[in-house]
């Protein structure tokens, strides 16, 4: 469940990549946090053409 979170992918994926850049050290680390499921997460963002680089800790 992404509550709390923007429901536009676009809107969402800068708030998220603002959130790894800034806060979490991996994105398994900011759904443990935020308790968000990772699927739902990247395939939310996956549907506007980002996935997430683990070398880069963002969405690309």
């Amino acid at each position: 469940m992404l509550a709390g979170l923007p429901g536009d992918p676009v809107i969402l994926l800068g708030v998220i990549n603002t959130k790894l850049r800034d806060f979490y050290p991996s994105l398994e680390a900011l759904c443990d946090d935020m308790q968000i499921d990772e699927g739902e997460l990247t395939g939310k963002l996956a549907s506007v053409d980002y996935t997430y680089d683990a070398g880069r800790n963002q969405f690309v």
